[in-house]
């Protein structure tokens, strides 16, 4: 199932050792579609490395997950919430008696008694205003106190009056009493949650309650709500550096976080009892949509609080929101265009080479590499494929050289200017510039990377229909509404609706006023309010009359928002009326940088006042530091003169933060610095200044501390200004603690000698408030951690209801939450580049992480420095160099650190460091608040007064690290958990009932739509989205396949049912109006979402081959899954396989014995084919899987049915083949045939029915080749199919063909040579004649000619040697006086052609005439000569064995036979007969009457030249020519009467014995594999053993193999078919770490032979026998009888 069940116990596995385990049910509402869900505690379970429970698992049950439950979804996961009749229990509530034990009487007794203190201690309170408490007072709270500690006593305590009291004795000077207050808060908080909530809400709602509290009461407020929410949001934000938040703010936080919660409870509670009968719908609605609206907006106000105070909206001043490109989180991103992608011309185009190989093609490094080293040539372009220190992947250069040195290879990079050392392995070869090529289409160069690992004939990965329907997973939402799009939905307008309620009373009524003149004058209350429908432009006036209305704090949010972003950019073209918030953030930058620039300046123009640059830089709105300089410098402060300026300030504190942080300028501006601190000083007199955002600029003052230059005047006036401000408020002490103010203090009094005034009293001051700075940062966590899971929590609502997020800034919160998601970087490359003063060759010896190698300097002492060019925006956490002390006075002994803008601008100190010389890393810089674009190290002495300077290695870390990983935790563990759990409910309904598996396209498709728009709307870029994506996908899609896709007990999955139903039905979904047109539209739905690639890395890792299949040995789904997702498109194409496997299975059951078997199934194959394609697309995944359930479909029949079937095939394919030469429309029916057959015939590869349709094949195509030729269709056709012959018998049969007409032709030129010597004897002869005196010519030839045939006769009656008989044959027919005929000899070897019975033998010397025995014995000594190789003469030489195989065209009247050489036979024997009985032809040639009487049936035909009659004398009848006189016309043409092909049956004995062999085969293997246990024997060696055995013995017994006739044979391909049957079967194993070692596995049951026994064989081989046959063409003109008889003439 989805996750783990253990103990009836459901759990949901949430990552590497993490388990959600359901714990408690915490409580009930009725949902928003009516009905009862159910929020579950989920327990966080640790478990150890050995992954079993027990002792290694350990509850936190701080880490826990609250989720919203269903009953199916708390029936499928959660058992032990359900009672005995299946329904869910309710939450447990304990009423007041039970919990306590006190009697009733008793405990009135009790009430009235807290009750009367109560009145007591209020009475007691008023009296001693202004005195110390008197002991009755604490001794009553003391009292009070103990009574809060009873739990039944809780009610009484919830008086109004209980609050008066704590707010009095909290607001109160005296310690005691405040310490009291907080005993009886902690008393009454230690009951539960629910309380301590309630009390600390119920105090923040107090009006005006910080006017009351001084620093240690509201210590004491925060200390008690850190203690509450600790345990519910444990959350951890270790090694982010959060900010300084001072506990004014922080209490704001706190209180609206209480609300936000408070009303969070009542949204949950508001529908908690559906028995509630008095309440209808509409008032229920009414009052949800209230609370809804009131969340929100507080939810908002939380939001915008939290994201000043975290300072997020200032550290993102310089660059704006940027939208995400819309596209699918669910797959990686394409690089072409189209529906949800972005357009192809913002990707960069990819170059890549024409000749040379990518590294995708290779298996392994170290292959390539060696390719590359062979291959590359200096000036070729290369492109890097990994990032290698200073060069990043993608980076193109030149090939320069290349040495023996680590690393090996020089480029000429283009990126960095210069040359760098890199690997082999690293770069890709794009060659010179004619052989690059450039790729418009990114997506192509990816999907040959990855393609070409497993072949170019697979068709890609990523399939993208031309319809772009299921491009996507999500189906495109529905088209809006018209009237719908021209308003703001309802999110958007309470968004914009948040500002409307932030206005002041008469700016509110404004804008209400302008929403009344657009809406008909209709009175606006808020329930109103809330369910408007704003126009567009409406929305846009709006916008136009907030920002002039709004303070600065307001603006900055709505010009962050979504709805500004949307609607305001356009209302507010060609207006300039209100600055941007980019130009309002940079402008106090643009001020500082300003002052630095004037202090560089010569001080010639000097302004009037130190303040005017800050006047000038900050532009008209800096008139106000002039006023307040002017307001504070007079005698005595005009308060009515500062305090209007203070209000401006509070609106718009852009000025002050400047004038703070002026002080972290050059040492140069001491006026300025003195100035400014003058001010603040008397700034800090007035009450309404404490309300101005000191703390978001204290960093400046801490700067102007550290800072060593700093004069000792503005030195001192900033100790005495911090003093002033830490006494004023003790809040910024707290600040100055967590700024490390303490250890800067220190290190200033250590420099002055302690002469600075108050800098002791201050540095005690903030060593006072540790434990303060301690809780708020405690606080601040709390608070940021419970926003977030309130934010997780209205993803899952969101989730659950399908209902759109109303809450406003939403989108803001998730966009901080998630920055730096995928600006991420990392350590090695926060810099661009790196310079030194010296040997600019040894400069990456500082970054190559080599302790063992340095960079060392040349040059005088101190003048040796190291500069960082660092990327644009990253600020240096930590900066770091390497030394070592073996170097001696080469080791540094001070570094100096400078910052600049530029490499000539480095005039600003950041630190100066002494370095030991037992130090091994130097810390030189940390956590710098400020960009600097160059940063140089300067070593200004070395150790024992050294020269030259040694540095083993530089470390720079790189940004802090972000609150994403973080967030990414929780999202995904949030997700996950949802999803899981909505998996399993889903799994367990199609468990039950198959047919909601029809539904499952439509719930999938709404989840995985709504978390697209989720992602499209709120998150901010790629990677959030993709993690997003990749999580629901694992989460929900991943465990649904695994279900549907695992077996029942009837070994049949629902999936595989569905398909099932989709094949049966697929003739009938042809109709559209059909019911099954809807059901098949429903299961391709299914599919196509389905199938929709995985989320994975941009750039996988090679993976190593999956384990081989130990069931199936031919399986190809390591080739189908290299590259491919894996736990999804295993499960989806091992269910197809299956429903595959079971279809071929009962199609074979049904038809293997019909006659037209073989079509049918290729029409069934193709019916699967398209199916497939259908379904899943053209995958190639879905292909392999569709061949591999042919393939074990296959497997599944006994071995003489798969005989008959491999029969068929080869049946059927030598028939196609013949019926193509016919030609026309039929022949190109054929042919189409043909290749719809071959590519059914393919599966047959790797199994073992491919041996026996090798052999069958074989024989087919050796009858074919003889009687009709070959053809280029031969080829092709084993082109297509070789992988299916293991042997390769018939490509060694056409190899012999090609060898035979080779042969041919040399016999054709040797045969010349043999007439031209005949014919030089003749000439010296004639010559000898003329000189001589013997008698007349006549007389001579008559006697030449007897002298011949004399020396005939005796040399036949010598019975002279057989090279003298050859010899007169050989000129037999040297002086043929008639058409001489062309015969063409087929050289044909034994090992491939089926030719081996002795009963084809031709003897030439009695059964061809003497014309054509001539050419047949000059052919054999022709090939004697050809073949005998002195060398080897001891070695058996090849003989000759003549065979009846062949053909023959022969010339009868006007007819041209085509013929068998039997049939040629037959009729040249009747040139010389009128007739010839059939029995004396059968003693002549010697043939049985089988294969006779096939080769007289054509010839006695009616289109034969030869009638049979019967007579008693002849048993087999007469044959006589055909008279032709009685025929109505003459025959003329082209007749063919070679005998037609003669099909073997698998049912025969030969069938029987390839069968015996198959089983003694089996036999052999398993006895060899037990003899060696379980080491078991290499494939190979296993191989070899078993043909030793089968051609040696001594067992199987002897005798056995002389039975099996001609399948007696035994190659190393019949061995492997055999072990890949017995793989198949289970007898025999792989081992999992060696592949290639086989070892005996279970015992089965294997045909054993009874009867006969192998027979060892003789002593030794015999010599090769090479059969042939002839081909006999025609030189002349064809012979024709002047006699009424005909004759028969060969010429072919």
């Amino acid at each position: 199932m989805v996750g783990e069940l253990r103990y009836r116990e459901f759990r949901v596995p949430l990552g590497p050792g993490l388990h959600a385990y359901p714990d408690e049910l915490i409580r009930q509402r009725v949902g928003h579609d009516g009905h009862p869900e159910y929020q579950i505690r989920w327990l966080i379970l640790r478990r150890g490395d050995d992954g079993e429970g027990g002792s290694n698992q350990v509850d936190c049950k701080a880490e826990h997950i609250l989720l919203w439950m269903s009953n199916d979804e708390i029936y499928a996961n959660c058992h032990k919430m359900l009672g005995e009749d299946g329904q869910v229990i309710g939450p447990s509530q304990e009423t007041a008696g039970e919990a306590g034990a006190l009697d009733k009487s008793v405990l009135g007794e009790m009430e009235t008694d807290v009750k009367s203190l109560i009145q007591r201690a209020l009475r007691q309170l008023e009296e001693c205003e202004g005195t110390i408490p008197p002991a009755p007072l604490l001794h009553t709270v003391h009292v009070l106190s103990a009574y809060a500690s009873i739990e039944p006593l809780t009610g009484v305590f919830k008086d109004p009056r209980v609050l008066d009291l704590l707010m009095h004795m909290l607001s109160s000077p005296d310690y005691q009493i405040r310490w009291s207050a907080g005993r009886m808060i902690q008393a009454l908080a230690s009951h539960d949650a629910g309380t301590r909530t309630q009390i600390l809400l119920s105090l923040s709602q107090q009006e005006a309650i910080e006017k009351h509290l001084d620093f240690d009461s509201r210590c004491a407020l925060l200390a008690l709500f850190a203690q509450a929410t600790l345990s519910e949001h444990p959350m951890s934000f270790e090694g982010i550096q959060l900010p300084q938040v001072p506990g004014r703010l922080l209490f704001s936080l706190v209180k609206r976080y209480l609300h936000v919660t408070s009303l969070l409870d009542q949204l949950n509670d508001s529908a908690v009892e559906p028995g509630a009968q008095s309440s209808t719908p509409e008032e229920l609605s009414g009052e949800r949509g209230r609370l809804e609206l009131e969340f929100s907006m507080a939810m908002g106000t939380l939001i915008s609080e939290l994201v000043q105070a975290m300072r997020w909206d200032w550290a993102s001043s310089r660059q704006g929101p940027s939208a995400r490109p819309s596209c699918s989180i669910f797959q990686p991103r394409l690089a072409d265009g189209g529906p949800g992608h972005p357009p192809a011309q913002a990707l960069p185009s990819l170059r890549r080479s024409r000749r040379f190989r990518p590294r995708s093609e290779f298996a392994s490094g170290n292959t390539y590499a060696l390719y590359v080293r062979d291959a590359l040539q200096p000036g070729m372009r290369v492109r890097m494929l990994d990032d290698y220190e200073e060069i990043s992947a993608g980076d193109e250069g030149e090939f320069r050289q290349s040495n023996n040195g680590v690393p090996p290879v020089q480029v000429l990079w283009e990126s960095t200017g210069r040359t760098y050392w890199v690997h082999w392995h690293m770069l890709e070869i794009l060659g010179f510039e004619e052989d690059i090529e450039d790729v418009v289409e990114a997506d192509e160069y990816q999907g040959a990377a990855v393609s070409g690992a497993v072949g170019v004939a697979l068709p890609s990965w990523r399939w993208k229909p031309m319809a772009e329907l299921y491009a996507v997973p999500c189906v495109l939402p529905e088209d809006e509404d018209a009237e719908e799009s021209e308003h703001l939905s309802q999110a958007e307008w309470w968004e914009l609706l948040f500002f409307i309620k932030k206005l002041d009373g008469p700016d509110h009524q404004e804008v209400l006023q302008i929403l009344q003149e657009n809406l008909d004058g209709e009175i606006l209350d808020d329930e109103i309010l809330a369910e408007l429908a704003v126009p567009m432009e409406l929305a846009q006036d709006l916008l136009l009359a907030l920002p002039q209305r709004l303070d600065d704090s307001a603006l900055r949010d709505l010009l962050n928002c979504h709805v500004y972003r949307k609607y305001g950019l356009e209302a507010l073209a060609g207006q300039l009326a209100y600055p941007s918030l980019l130009e309002a953030q940079a402008q106090p930058q643009e001020s500082a940088d300003a002052a630095r620039v004037e202090a560089k300046e010569a001080p010639t123009q000097c302004p009037n006042t130190p303040l005017q640059h800050l006047v000038e830089g900050y532009g008209l709105a800096g008139k106000i530091f002039l006023d307040l300089e002017q307001a504070l410098s007079s005698e005595g402060p005009r308060e009515s003169e500062v305090k209007p300026l203070l209000l401006q300030l509070q609106r718009q504190p852009q000025p002050f933060l400047t004038l703070m942080r002026s002080l972290d300028t050059p040492v140069a501006n001491k006026a300025l610095h003195l100035a400014v601190l003058r001010i603040l000083m008397r700034l800090v007199d007035f009450p309404e200044a404490l309300l101005l955002p000191w703390h978001e600029a204290m960093d400046a003052c801490m700067a102007c501390l550290r800072s060593p230059d700093t004069d000792r005047e503005v030195l001192q006036e900033l100790i005495l200004f911090l003093h002033h401000l830490a006494s004023v408020s003790r809040d910024y002490a707290v600040v100055l603690n967590q700024l490390g103010a303490r250890d800067a203090i220190s290190k200033a009094l250590e420099k002055h000698l302690g002469k600075l005034e108050l800098a002791q009293e201050l540095r005690d001051m903030v060593f006072k408030c540790e434990k303060h700075a301690h809780l708020y940062r405690k606080l601040t966590t709390n608070i940021l951690g419970g926003c977030i899971q309130m934010v997780l929590g209205q993803i899952e609502d969101h989730r659950r209801t399908h209902r759109p997020i109303n809450i406003p800034f939403f989108d803001v919160f998730l966009r901080y939450l998630c920055q730096g998601s995928s600006v991420e970087v990392k350590e090695d490359k926060c810099w661009e580049k790196v310079e030194v003063s010296s040997n600019p060759h040894r400069a990456s010896k500082l970054t190559d992480r080599n302790p063992k190698t340095y960079w060392e300097s040349s040059g005088s002492t101190g003048s040796h420095y190291i500069t960082l060019h660092m990327q644009q925006g990253v600020l240096v956490r930590q900066l770091a160099l390497l030394v070592a002390g073996e170097d001696s006075s080469y080791m540094p002994a001070r570094v100096v650190v400078f910052g600049g803008d530029s490499a000539t601008s480095l005039n600003t100190e950041l630190n100066s460091v002494n370095v030991m010389p037992s130090a091994s890393r130097v810390v030189l810089l940390e956590n710098l608040n400020r960009f600097w674009p160059v940063i140089q190290i300067r070593v200004k002495r070395c150790q024992q007064g050294g020269i030259d300077t040694r540095i083993r290695g530089l470390e720079v870390l790189g940004p802090k690290p972000t609150f994403w990983p973080v967030f990414r935790e929780q999202l995904c563990r949030h997700t996950r958990l949802f999803y899981m759990v909505r998996a399993q409910a889903w799994s367990q309904d199609i468990a039950e009932d198959r047919r909601s598996l029809l539904h499952l396209s439509s719930r999938l498709n709404g989840a995985l739509r709504q978390e697209q728009n989720f992602a499209d709307r709120f998150l901010p870029d790629s990677e959030a989205a993709r993690a997003l994506g990749k999580t629901c996908w694992e989460a929900l899609v991943s465990p649904l396949v695994q279900n549907i896709t695992s077996p029942d007990e009837d070994g049949v999955s629902p999936l595989g049912w569905l398909l099932d139903q989709y094949l049966e039905c697929r003739e009938a979904a042809h109709n559209p109006q059909s019911r099954a047109a809807a059901f098949s539209s429903r299961v391709r739905r299914l599919t196509h979402l389905l199938v929709h690639v995985e989320p994975c890395e941009t750039a996988p890792p090679v993976v190593a081959a999956p384990r081989p299949s130990e069931n199936r040995s031919h399986d190809w789904s390591s080739l189908a899954t290299r590259g491919l997702p894996g736990s999804i498109m295993r499960n989806l194409t091992r269910c197809w396989r299956a429903v595959v496997e079971e279809q071929v299975s009962s199609f074979l059951t049904s038809h293997w014995r019909d006659d037209d078997f073989v079509p049918r199934y290729c029409e069934h194959f193709s019916n699967l084919q398209k199916s497939s394609s259908e379904l899943f697309g053209p995958r190639a995944a879905f292909l392999l899987a569709l061949q591999n359930g042919c393939a074990g479909a296959l497997l599944k029949l006994p071995f003489l049915r798969a005989a008959h079937v491999s029969e068929q095939f080869a049946r059927h394919i030598d028939q196609r083949i013949q019926g193509s030469r016919i030609g026309g429309a039929r022949g190109m029916e054929m042919l189409a045939q043909l290749q719809r057959c071959l590519e059914t015939v393919l599966i047959f590869s790797g199994l073992e029915i491919a041996t026996t349709f090798e052999h069958y094949y074989q024989h087919y195509m050796a009858d074919r080749l003889l009687s009709v030729g070959s053809s280029w269709l031969e080829g092709a056709v084993l082109e297509q199919i070789g992988p299916c012959f293991p042997n390769r018998l018939p490509q060694q049969m056409l190899r012999s063909l090609s060898t035979s007409e080779e042969l041919q032709r040399q016999f054709h030129v040797y045969q010349l040579q043999r007439l031209d010597q005949e014919l030089l004897k003749l000439e010296d002869t004639e010559k000898k004649i003329q000189v001589g005196a013997g008698e007349g010519g006549r007389g001579h030839e008559r006697g030449t000619g007897e002298e011949a045939e004399l020396e005939a006769g005796a040399a036949l009656a010598a019975g002279a040697g057989e090279e003298a008989a050859e010899e007169e044959d050989e000129n037999e027919d040297l002086y043929y006086e008639g058409a001489m005929p062309e015969v063409s000899v087929l050289v044909l070897s034994p090992r491939c052609w089926p030719t081996a019975s002795i009963c084809h033998t031709l003897n030439p010397r009695t059964c061809l005439p003497a014309y054509l025995r001539g050419t047949l014995n000059r052919y054999s000594n022709f090939y004697n000569k050809s073949q005998s190789y002195p060398a080897l003469e001891q070695a058996p030489q090849r003989r000759l064995q003549w065979t009846w195989l062949g053909r023959a065209e022969l010339q009868f009247g006007d007819q041209t036979l085509h013929v068998s050489t039997m049939q040629m036979w037959l009729l040249l024997h009747l040139n010389e007969l009128k007739a010839v009985s059939v029995e004396s032809l059968l003693a002549l040639s010697g043939l049985s009457p089988d294969m006779l009487n096939q080769a007289v049936g054509p010839l006695t035909s009616s289109r034969g030249p030869l009638d049979l009659h019967e007579t008693k004398d002849a048993p087999g009848g007469v044959l006589k020519i055909r008279d032709g006189s009685e025929e109505p016309r003459p025959r003329r043409g082209n007749v063919w009467l070679i005998p037609a092909q003669t099909y073997l049956k698998a049912e025969d004995e030969e069938g029987r014995n390839l069968e015996k062999r198959r089983n003694l085969l089996n036999c052999l293997i398993v006895r060899i594999l037990k003899a060696h246990g379980d080491e078991g024997l290499h494939v190979d060696q296993l191989v070899c053993r078993v043909l030793e055995a089968w051609q040696k013995g001594p067992c199987p017994p002897r005798g056995l193999v002389s039975s099996l006739g001609r399948g007696s044979t035994c190659s190393s391909a019949d061995v492997l078919s055999c072990v890949l049957h017995l793989l198949g079967k289970g007898t025999v194993r792989r081992q999992d770490d060696r592949p290639q070692m086989l070892s005996y596995a279970v015992p089965v049951t294997v045909m054993e032979p009874h009867t006969e026994s192998l027979n060892p064989g003789s002593s030794g081989p015999n010599p090769p026998l090479t059969f042939h046959t002839l081909q006999i063409r025609s030189r002349g003109v064809p012979y024709a009888s002047c006699t009424s008889t005909q004759s028969f003439s060969t010429f072919r």
